[in-house]
């Protein structure tokens, strides 16, 4: 049975998810936003569109009636808006946000709700949730769980080795919110931009340190499980030295507004990108103990005709892989459902989540 979906947003991702959809033959797609020039670009691809102001919490209820399932792909500070007007609509909700405030708002509007909430489905929080919690979930006892995201560019050139290739406000929240963690067993809140590690695969160096927003739900799960648990983003080599000087030393962690202008001034957007999953657990499995990695990475390919960058197919895939499950029958239709719900072959076989598979989803296994 077919699904009538409806996407707030028509950035970067919006465009992503909406050409997914277009080329399924289970879904009809609309896309809504206020601004009518990126509306008309959805037109020449033949997608169809409706000017909706997501600010106006009636005006959007209104717009979002007649549709089974809607995605917001707009910025985090309008989630609590779209989340409610789709619940006032009657239709099962979708975001990518990594914010957790949004998160919470989220999860108050599903309590009472007859539709299905489900918040962070993009990559991180996403799929790294869905792939993290499959992979705890082959030990016995977990120790630890460490999970790790870059979206980079492929030809770094300038110091801070980075591109714009996503929402600048979602980029700064993570640099300088507070993140979620378990250490020695217990639920905490770890600064940004710390326990720093340097990794390497394929050849390249890469450097992580604390984000916030990355884990979801996750340590809630595992509060009680795990002895560790963290999220980390990955980076090329000294770039984690240059944002302290710019939030630390020069205050622009004060200054989120001026940080955005200068990075969108400076930082040119790229499509050649590279996304990088690195997850890894330790503990016990048989009496022994294990440790055990799961590793994806993607690339920029055409789809339909076009380009579109590695982070904008890894995020629209991780969405509507969830949003498949739900059409589908394999996840509850009702109240809020966390990201660990999700299976993970299941997850890899549906017809988005199989775009990530062409990062060859490998795990590799080592004796401790």
């Amino acid at each position: 049975m077919g699904w009538n979906v409806c996407i707030v947003g028509a950035g970067k991702i919006g465009q992503m998810i909406a050409t997914l959809l277009k080329g399924s033959p289970h879904y009809s797609v609309t896309v809504a936003d206020h601004d009518l020039n990126a509306l008309s670009a959805l037109n020449k691809l033949g997608i169809a569109t409706r000017q909706i102001d997501a600010g106006d919490e009636q005006a959007l209820a209104k717009g979002l009636e007649e549709f089974d399932a809607v995605i917001s792909a707009a910025p985090f500070f309008l989630t609590p808006a779209i989340a409610k007007a789709a619940k006032a609509a009657g239709a099962h909700y979708f975001d990518l946000t990594e914010d957790v405030a949004a998160t919470n708002a989220v999860r108050e509007l599903a309590k009472d709700s007859e539709t299905a909430f489900m918040p962070q489905c993009g990559l991180a929080p996403g799929f790294v949730g869905i792939a993290g919690s499959a992979l705890a979930s082959e030990f016995d006892e977990i120790d630890s769980l460490h999970m790790r995201v870059g979206a980079l560019p492929l030809y770094p050139t300038n110091a801070l080795k980075y591109n714009l290739t996503w929402s600048t406000d979602g980029l700064i929240n993570e640099y300088c919110n507070p993140c979620d963690a378990i250490v020695n067993g217990k639920l905490v809140k770890t600064a940004p931009l710390e326990d720093y590690e340097i990794l390497g695969h394929d050849g390249v160096e890469y450097e992580c340190f604390n984000t916030s927003g990355g884990l979801g739900t996750l340590p809630e799960t595992l509060e009680g499980k795990a002895r560790a648990v963290s999220y980390r983003s990955i980076r090329y080599p000294g770039h984690r030295d240059i944002l302290k000087l710019l939030l630390s030393d020069l205050g622009l962690e004060r200054r989120r507004d001026l940080l955005k202008e200068i990075f969108e001034a400076a930082l040119p957007r790229t499509d050649q990108d590279v996304v990088l999953v690195y997850c890894t657990a330790k503990g016990m499995i048989d009496g022994q103990l294990r440790e055990k990695s799961l590793i994806n990475k993607s690339f920029a390919r055409v789809i339909d005709g076009q380009v579109w960058s590695a982070i904008q197919i890894t995020t629209a895939a991780g969405v509507l892989g969830v949003v498949d499950l739900m059409r589908t029958g394999a996840l509850p239709s009702k109240g809020f459902i966390r990201q660990e719900q999700v299976n993970l072959k299941d997850f890899l076989n549906t017809e988005f989540g199989r775009l990530y598979r062409a990062g060859d989803v490998t795990e590799q296994h080592k004796a401790a």
